[in-house]
């Protein structure tokens, strides 16, 4: 699997419209959890941010449920878990789709919080080890669907989804 990725072409993930669906999806979400505070009494941050990752991460576990199994060849390309150990995977966009759930739904809040920085810090980790070799591959993130090449927006989302998981968690200590 791995032997078979190559080095990023010269200027492949160097134009916006490279990530237009990320950037879509993301604003989407935004607004959508906006849409959901707005309709409360008193705004929030934190709840915003439930229902921002929450949506997020039911969006993105979707793409990944279109095509598991295409899914699963591109996560083993650069998931240090998922290098050796295929079968998580398969298990990533049920955990995925787990905290997302538990986000909207603010079950067990602490508990998700502490997953979703697991889950992040460790997945950036596969995503920093890559992009240090240069490697051409699509992110994983939108399953097969949507070809989004990997690259630090993926690490950013990453570290952007465990800091404000952090941050939730900070603030409800």
């Amino acid at each position: 699997m791995a032997d078979s990725v190559k080095t990023r072409e010269e200027g492949r993930g160097s134009s916006f419209k490279d990530y237009l669906p990320l950037v879509v999806i993301v604003v989407l979400a935004m607004a959508a959890g906006t849409a959901r505070e707005a309709g409360t009494s008193g705004w929030e941050l934190r709840m915003w941010m439930h229902d921002f990752m929450g949506i997020f991460l039911v969006v993105f576990s979707m793409f990944k449920f279109f095509n598991l199994e295409g899914f699963a060849d591109g996560f083993q390309m650069y998931d240090l878990l998922a290098k050796k150990l295929r079968v998580y995977a398969y298990v990533y966009p049920f955990l995925e789709l787990g905290l997302g759930l538990g986000y909207l739904a603010r079950w067990e809040p602490t508990t998700v919080y502490v997953a979703t920085i697991v889950l992040m810090v460790f997945g950036s980790l596969g995503v920093f080890r890559a992009l240090a070799k240069g490697l051409d591959v699509n992110c994983a993130c939108m399953g097969t669907v949507l070809k989004v090449p990997l690259s630090t927006v993926a690490l950013v989302e990453d570290l952007g989804m465990a800091l404000m998981a952090a941050l939730m968690l900070w603030q409800a200590a």
